[in-house]
């Protein structure tokens, strides 16, 4: 490959005509070998902009020393505390340190591998087949594929180019997209707008396809923001994250006065100031609830984890949340509702329809009238042709498994499908009759035409809903010949449309006209015929359509398909019930007013545009819902964004309706969008249980320390204790109930409201009563304790002990808001193994003789171990109480 021209930002390529640039970039239309991608791959580098620095292990290690209490906390224990305490807190914090770092790295890597599911992909040519790739492995020389709603994945100079237009306001801030072609610039200095035979990395192909070779990777682009182009997941924090923050901040300054007023009072009794600066300063470090927006990223990111596994690839952290508030989803039916393998049931020419047997993509197939095996007429068969001429799909075996699958869009495929029955080859036909020219379908015109050459001149070919093609004919092909389509042969056509559509049939109209250019080819055009088409729903459509139903949430089938065709397979799933159905002309008749009015009772849209879908979430919206849109083309996008929870198509979605999307299906199935929101449902409830449990244990640690100060009792706790009574709480327990498996109900439950955050009424005051709880049972403890003759270190250590054991009954407690501690109260095997951890090292720092220095603990006889733990077993019963209210609705809304 010529060095010289290698890099993108030469201004010769525009210049260069096609075979040259094939020439010089040592490839061929029919693309690059493997072994050559290889081998530049390892020369260019990766399709991407030089990463901004990650961070690194040992910077995130260094970054938990940040804390100013714990390196002061560090510093006077090492210099100026008792030797064996020292060393009991050096180890302690270096623990907390320890469990800090494996969170944000865990937290730090779960957004990386986001990023890395969430890149995106370009079709090319290798080895003359086509192969979907990750953008980051386009190298110079590669062919690129290019359709409406492509994002280019990189410079390249056109070698195909098919009525194609580009969006390039993004690098040159032209308004209008840019018609391209093939042919050779002169200038070489022509400025990026006017190198119309150029395709530049980061533009949108918004009309048309094309093919072009790719000329500059990564780095040497013109767009030079090619990162862009990733479907990252934002770092930015999320509204929870923020709230959290805020919370925090809240307590931080509540603990600081708090331990300044205990440490004040400590001192005013002659305590020695040392030891409560000590003591103070752990304190803070323990009550402070620092890891707080570490804990919800990592479980932000884990739920996003699990939720690609259930094929719903989320973009954005923040969409987690509000998917659990999912009150309404607006969902396509082709592909998503329904299996997306179209086969073709019925033919119709003006004389007569033909029954056609087979399923799937299998060529395999029978004609049929009344039951008996026909062979297609003349006009059959040249509607048939005519279908695959138009179509852009292909018929593919895997050499593999033998099974056949279709390249391109289904109902495309169904049709090659139905012409390969009749003995009509799709490859030969393209051979046969080259097409010369198209005009594209969009979602407004819902046509596509084609231009032919043929031996007897130009014939154009269009495929598209009834009541558009038939617009365009004047005649139709009958036995006879071509003759005059008449008002009564038309409302014949429609009737027979509307009974095909009523056997749930999704019906095509196709039409031809001789001696055509693209300038008129879609008028005067002579019908051909009808084709309909079913394409069964999906069996775990139904299955997740009554769990929606199930957890409050409605469903609404919004489709460009026919609406006797719509409403035909949503009453198939148990949709269309007592509800209205809505055609795109009658949501056009309808004010805004009238629309959010009515918005609630309409179950199916049918022939509505994306600019209809726009619309209808608007709607919604006014009316207090969260919506989830679903979309897949260009025009898409608007709705997308303007949904609570856009989500994309995967396999049929374009690149600008994944970007504008929250979440991208990567099967295209609505099931996956129930499971996303199961998923976001629990994700959010388990960072409540989290909550819930760290702030009550903190409660009543600061409750137990100021209670006593207040009293004028000796501090119930030494300053290694209060440490570990935070790193036993907040660390195992605390990340176990982060991955609680889900409550029985949560799809049960009606949607919860976006607005009222984590902290209801009822979550703030089950954790008080629980953190309050603590306290009192701990205080009483340590005082009847000291008044029943036990010393001081004995009274300690069963306080101590009585504190922790609380803590590991409220994590059990608090799996739950609102169900009993009994139900399924061992079903979290990973809190099962933490509490069981951390008993064996309770006990052990408790009758290890070695360990009584430095953590102030003593040898409890049997009767203390049962006193403490019959004195935090009344916890369950206390929260059980509280529960039992709660359900009742004394402490207001449960969501």
């Amino acid at each position: 490959m010529n060095e010289a021209r290698s890099n993108a930002s030469s201004p010769a390529w525009h210049t260069l005509p096609v075979d040259v640039v094939l020439s010089d970039l040592s490839s061929t239309p029919q693309g690059l070998a493997e072994a050559e991608v290889e081998h530049r791959l390892a020369r260019y580098g990766p399709n991407e902009l030089e990463a901004a620095d990650r961070v690194s292990p040992w910077a995130i290690l260094f970054g938990q020393f940040k804390d100013v209490l714990i390196i002061i906390l560090l510093a006077i224990s090492a210099f100026v505390g008792h030797g064996v305490e020292a060393i009991a807190i050096a180890v302690i914090v270096m623990f907390a340190v320890l469990l800090g770092f494996v969170q944000e790295y865990r937290a730090e890597r779960a957004i990386e591998a986001l990023k890395r599911m969430a890149a995106p992909t370009v079709t090319v040519i290798r080895e003359g087949q086509e192969v979907e790739i990750p953008a980051r492995e386009l190298v110079p020389g590669d062919v690129m594929l290019l359709h409406a709603g492509d994002k280019v994945a990189a410079d390249a100079r056109l070698v195909e180019s098919i009525n194609l237009q580009l969006d390039e306001a993004a690098l040159t801030g032209e308004s209008v997209p840019v018609d391209k072609n093939t042919e050779p610039l002169g200038g070489e200095d022509l400025p990026l707008g006017d190198r119309s035979n150029m395709v530049f990395g980061g533009t949108v192909a918004t009309y048309g396809r094309g093919r072009a070779v790719v000329v500059g990777t990564g780095m040497d682009t013109q767009f030079g923001r090619i990162a862009q182009m990733l479907q990252s997941v934002e770092s930015g924090k999320t509204p929870l994250q923020r709230n959290l923050d805020k919370v925090g901040r809240v307590l931080a300054l509540a603990a600081v006065v708090v331990v300044a007023a205990i440490v004040g009072a400590g001192m005013l009794r002659g305590q020695p100031l040392l030891e409560m600066l000590i003591f103070g300063i752990a304190l803070a470090v323990a009550v402070v609830p620092e890891a707080l927006p570490a804990v919800v990223t990592i479980s932000l990111a884990m739920g996003v984890q699990r939720m690609a596994k259930r094929n719903a690839l989320v973009r954005r952290l923040p969409a987690v949340e509000t998917l659990g508030s999912t009150s309404v989803i607006c969902s396509d039916k082709t592909g998503t509702l329904t299996k997306d393998e179209m086969t073709v049931r019925k033919l119709y020419t003006p004389e007569r329809s033909l029954a056609v047997s087979g399923s799937g993509y299998e060529p395999e197939g029978e004609f049929s009238l009344e039951g008996s095996t026909v062979d297609p007429s003349a006009q059959e068969t040249e509607l048939l042709r005519a279908a695959a001429l138009v179509s852009d799909a292909h018929l593919v075996r895997d050499d593999a498994q033998g099974a056949w699958h279709i390249k391109g869009d289904p109902t495309e495929g169904a049709m090659i499908v139905a012409a390969a029955k009749a003995g009509l080859q799709k490859d030969e036909l393209d051979l046969q009759f080259p097409r010369i020219g198209e005009i594209p379908f969009t979602s407004e015109t819902k046509r596509m035409t084609t231009l032919h050459s043929t031996a007897s001149g130009q014939v154009a070919y269009a495929k598209g809903a009834p009541e558009t093609i038939l617009d365009s004919c004047s005649r139709q092909l009958t036995g006879q010949g071509e003759v005059g389509l008449s008002d009564a042969g038309r409302d014949a056509i429609l009737e027979t449309v509307q009974q095909m559509a009523g056997e749930a049939l999704r019906v095509l109209a196709v039409a031809t006209k001789t001696d055509a250019t693209l300038g008129d080819a879609e008028r005067d055009m002579t019908f051909l015929g009808l084709l309909g088409m079913s394409d069964p729903p999906r069996p775990e459509a139904k299955a997740a359509i009554e769990r929606c139903a199930q957890a409050g949430i409605a469903v609404v089938i919004i489709t460009g398909d026919h609406p006797l065709t719509a409403q035909a397979v949503a009453r198939e799933l148990g949709l269309f019930k007592a509800g209205r159905a809505v055609t795109g002309p009658e949501l056009e008749d309808m004010s805004d007013e009238e629309l959010e009015r009515d918005v609630e009772t309409i179950e199916v849209y049918s022939r509505v545009s994306p600019a209809h879908k726009l619309r209808v979430v608007t709607a919604l919206q006014k009316r207090g819902h969260v919506a989830a849109m679903t979309g897949d083309g260009v025009n898409d996008a608007p709705a997308l964004k303007k949904a609570d929870i856009g989500i994309a198509m995967g396999i049929t979605g374009t690149d600008v309706s994944k970007e504008a999307a929250a979440m991208t299906l990567t099967d295209d199935n609505f099931a996956s969008i129930v499971a996303a929101v199961e998923e976001g449902r629990g994700i959010f409830e388990n960072i409540k249980k989290y909550l819930m449990y760290l702030l009550s244990s903190n409660i009543g640690e600061i409750g137990l320390m100021a209670g006593a100060t207040i009293a004028g009792l000796p501090l119930p706790l030494t300053a290694v204790q209060i440490l570990y009574v935070n790193l036993a709480t907040d660390g195992l327990p605390a990340l176990a109930l982060a991955v609680d498996p889900p409550e029985d109900d949560l799809m049960q439950r009606s949607p919860r409201n976006a607005r009222t955050g984590i902290f209801t009424r009822p979550v703030v005051i089950l954790m008080t009563i629980g953190g309050l709880w603590s306290t009192a049972v701990n205080l009483g403890l340590f005082t009847w304790a000291l008044r029943s003759g036990r010393g001081v270190a004995e009274a300690m250590t069963m306080t101590f002990v009585s504190l922790v054991l609380i803590q590991f009954f409220k994590a059990y407690n608090f799996r739950s808001d609102r169900q009993s501690v009994l139900h399924r109260p061992f079903a979290n095997k990973w809190l099962n193994l933490a509490i069981f951890w951390e008993l064996g090292l309770l006990i052990f720092i408790v009758a290890f003789p070695p360990l009584h220095e430095p953590f102030g603990t003593y040898a409890l006889s049997r009767n203390d171990w049962l006193i403490a733990i019959g004195a935090s077993l009344t916890i369950s019963p206390v929260l059980e109480v509280a529960k039992w209210f709660e359900r009742r609705g004394w402490f207001g809304t449960l969501s």
